[in-house]
């Protein structure tokens, strides 16, 4: 045993029925370390740390878990509690209708020396010091449900803390957050480092793995490829390690598309989050959507989508004015909708990917009481063929499918109804580089073929190297619209600039 690693993971291994997805996995960190993990959806990050975390239970007679340099048995979460491990997952789970120290205190709250009566003033203070000592402007008595998602973050960290938290797993911990709340999550995390905390963060977004790792795991296909010193790799390396094969520009389209005919247009589009929205969508291009959080971008698919109300504005399909009131006025008028919150919008979860694929278009292959079940399994094949999606079965529920496979089952249902116009709000979010790869390939051919598509998206080499066109909002205003000169050869900084509200004849 090395006495400088704090926990060591050894030849763990990992069966489900029918599947091998851990491999003889090392797994090794120091307290005081930033160690990001790395890999594809379903390479088997979530499984091991699960297994950590106590919510798995690796395979019998495999592998040993070293704390402290002493094997440990970590079969559920107390167990994992006990050695100072603590997981934030991707999806906050607070209650939201409680206070902030009652979240802080779930499961561990303090007693009053009367019994029955919990000791509130006393959970109260201790929860405002931890976040007090964090420097967070929180008052811990608000209720959570009040607070950004940012603050609901460091309340998940506060509880760790309380815990004596010595490794905090973090899961895609940015994935919803602004660039100042970003900024404000990685200086609590330098601070947990230098208080001697161990910290697993997993993420797809190698910007940040750069800006935070000391060291970077990447796993593939249930197997260990290699853990470095973030000093010794790049991006290229990273995707390869990921990957297993070079994705040189894999962002990038070389291809320009040159819209055709209009076949949307959006007149002076008004509500309470909109302000006087007018743009024209062609046939064959992509248009892009840029700005910052809050800016009114997804509220502007949900307005064109029928999902909120529009108090005035008109909007055009093939020139004809259509009253979209619902998603089906919307799906009737040849519109598509794949939202930014896959899991809670976009898919049943408790349901198979037959059911979720084609959910839209019944009407196909469901007459009165008749189904022409040929007919439905020729629109799931055609769609998991066309998608490459992995699956045991078409029967398997949506919530066992990895991220880029969640994604693109919610394509598929779409794809399935043949739209004109597809609306794609943030695509690519949350999943690996080799999905992201495998999506943009489908968003250019869906665009030669002649579907217009509406691409939201908050990463900008995605929004500048895949659209045609773009425009950027702030504040529910359209503030420019790059032309497809413009788009071309346009910096991130000019996008960035527009996005925070001022004009390209300011002064930067």
């Amino acid at each position: 045993m090395d006495e400088k690693y704090y926990l060591e993971m050894l030849d763990i291994n990992k069966t489900f029925p029918g599947a091998k997805v851990l491999n003889h996995i090392d797994f090794k960190i120091k307290l005081g370390e930033v160690q990001a993990l790395m890999g594809e959806n379903g390479a088997g990050k979530s499984t091991l740390m699960k297994i950590l975390g106590g919510i798995y239970q690796k395979d019998k007679d495999s592998g040993k878990i070293l704390v402290e340099g002493k094997e440990v048995e970590i079969n559920t979460v107390d167990d994992a509690q006990k050695y100072g491990i603590s997981i934030i997952h991707q999806e906050i789970s607070l209650a939201e209708n409680m206070t902030v120290f009652d979240n802080i205190f779930m499961g561990r709250e303090i007693d009053r020396k009367t019994k029955g009566f919990l000791n509130d003033k006393e959970m109260i203070r201790r929860s405002q010091a931890i976040i007090d000592e964090l420097k967070v402007d929180i008052d811990v008595r608000r209720k959570v449900g009040e607070l950004s998602i940012a603050k609901q973050q460091m309340i998940e960290i506060c509880r760790a803390l309380l815990s004596n938290a010595k490794i905090i797993v973090m899961d895609e911990p940015t994935s919803s957050l602004t660039q100042t709340e970003i900024d404000q999550l990685f200086e609590q995390i330098h601070k947990l480092k230098e208080s001697g905390i161990a910290i697993i963060y997993i993420s797809h977004r190698m910007e940040e793995i750069f800006q935070i790792s000391d060291t970077i795991t990447v796993l593939r296909d249930g197997h260990l490829v290699g853990s470095k010193p973030a000093s010794e790799l790049d991006n290229q390396k990273i995707i390869e390690m990921m990957v297993g094969r070079d994705l040189n520009k894999y962002m990038k389209n070389d291809e320009y598309l040159e819209g055709g005919e209009v076949c949307l247009e959006v007149r002076n589009l008004n509500n309470k989050k909109l302000k006087d929205i007018s743009f024209i969508l062609k046939k064959g291009e992509i248009l892009g959507f840029a700005g910052l959080v809050g800016a009114g971008r997804t509220e502007t698919a949900r307005a064109i989508f029928g999902i909120d109300p529009i108090s005035s504005g008109k909007i055009l399909v093939h020139g004809k004015e259509v009253k979209i009131k619902s998603a089906s006025d919307a799906i009737k008028a040849g519109i598509g909708y794949v939202p930014e919150n896959r899991k809670e919008e976009g898919l049943v979860l408790m349901s198979s990917i037959r059911s979720n694929l084609t959910i839209s278009v019944l009407e196909q292959f469901i007459k009165g009481c008749f189904v022409n079940r040929k007919k439905e399994n020729s629109i799931v094949d055609e769609y998991v063929n066309k998608l490459s999606i992995k699956m045991a079965s078409a029967e398997q529920l949506v919530q066992y499918l990895s991220g880029g496979n969640q994604q693109k089952v919610v394509l598929s249902k779409w794809l399935a109804t043949r739209p004109d116009i597809l609306i794609l709000d943030e695509p690519t979010r949350g999943i690996d580089i080799g999905a992201k790869t495998e999506i943009y390939h489908l968003i250019m051919e869906m665009a030669k073929s002649g579907v217009a598509v509406i691409l939201i998206s908050s990463e900008m080499e995605e929004i500048i190297n895949l659209s045609t066109r773009i425009i950027v909002m702030y504040e529910g205003r359209i503030k420019a619209t790059l032309t497809e000169e413009e788009t071309r050869t346009v910096a991130q900084e000019d996008i960035m600039w527009y996005a925070s509200g001022r004009m390209k004849d300011e002064a930067k």
